[in-house]
């Protein structure tokens, strides 16, 4: 957690792998499908399509900006492909690097979550009403063309994607050539939502990487609902309940933050939630109960054993500080009282 001016420093939520990758897009110019025909999800409709997600044609090689653009526009965050593009396009790389594309979406108020690289995913994430941004490949294994797009629904009964992509505003793409396309751009995908809303089809480990992403550039109130939502959904982790408590004590909503280190030590008997429990108790001056917490978080050990060493030493200096009897001011003496005369 990054610390306030004057206060304390607490232990973050577990970090994340950043994702490197290749970089977008082309100029202008199987058995997932077998699963789907046969069986396809249950509980989905036959046919999806966003209509209402917005349109921007792209240029050469901003593809990325281009599919960014409709991606937040849809989660009701619209920014020009301008705009994007002077954040995410590298033009020393004629496109736009996977990781960019996330950072891009976060710094613009953004969740960006992957999603597994499975058709079903993608049917998923449409009818929940989620375009997806998808990596093709529309060159070969051995000369890529990278290009972005977004998926914006499906028909199974014409076994095809619909698409925004490049200059084609409604782009009916069948099953089979999707999936050679998407498979030779390494099947990658995102969602980008507003905070509080979830991916349909990510797991818990993808979407703690987005919200830790998130929480470092995300005003504090707004990374704790985002992990307040998924900790309704994820109940039982303890980087979640981290990220929220760290969220809280950045916002200043310490009695919040302490009920969530307090549940999340107990629950876990994890040294960072004692660690940070103990360093909230002491910034708010009830030394005793911080006493306790960071004895707990020493006596467990582990890789922030130095960290809770540290906040205990803290804590014992201010408890000695505070039990030392104040030195009494020496009384005057007549001839210093008519001196001061």
């Amino acid at each position: 957690m990054t610390a306030r001016p004057g206060r304390r420093r607490l232990l973050a939520a577990a970090g994340a792998l950043a994702l490197g990758g290749v970089a977008g897009c082309a100029s202008l110019g199987a058995a997932g499908t077998a699963a789907l025909r046969s069986a396809p999800p249950a509980g989905l409709p036959r046919r999806v399509e966003l209509g209402a997600t917005p349109f921007h044609p792209q240029e050469d090689y901003q593809c990325g900006p281009a599919a960014l653009a409709m991606a937040l526009g849809a989660a009701g965050l619209a920014t020009p492909p301008e705009q994007l593009s002077r954040q995410v396009f590298l033009p020393g790389r004629e496109g736009t690097l996977q990781i960019e594309m996330l950072a891009g979406a976060r710094r613009n108020g953004a969740l960006a979550i992957e999603i597994p690289g499975r058709l079903d995913a993608l049917l998923r994430e449409t009818a929940a009403g989620h375009p997806v941004v998808v990596l093709l490949n529309l060159g070969l294994s051995w000369a890529p063309s990278w290009h972005y797009a977004v998926v914006i629904g499906y028909d199974l009964d014409e076994a095809a994607f619909l698409l925004r992509s490049g200059p084609i505003e409604r782009q009916v793409l069948p099953f089979e050539t999707f999936e050679r396309t998407w498979a030779r751009g390494g099947n990658w995908a995102f969602v980008v939502l507003p905070p509080g809303q979830l991916a349909a089809s990510a797991d818990e480990a993808s979407t703690t990487t987005a919200l830790v992403a998130f929480e470092k550039t995300a005003p504090p109130l707004r990374a704790a609902g985002a992990y307040r939502s998924a900790l309704e959904r994820w109940p039982g982790s303890l980087t979640l309940a981290m990220g929220l408590g760290n969220s809280l004590y950045k916002a200043g909503a310490l009695p919040e933050a302490e009920a969530v280190f307090r549940s999340a030590a107990r629950r876990h008997d994890a040294a960072p939630a004692w660690n940070n429990l103990a360093s909230l108790l002491l910034e708010r001056g009830r030394l005793r109960e911080a006493r306790d917490a960071a004895q707990k978080a020493v006596a467990l050990g582990g890789p922030t054993l130095d960290a809770a060493r540290d906040t205990l030493q803290q804590i014992e200096a201010r408890l000695a500080a505070s039990a030392s009897p104040r030195r009494k001011a020496p009384r005057e003496t007549p001839r210093e009282r008519a001196t001061r005369r």
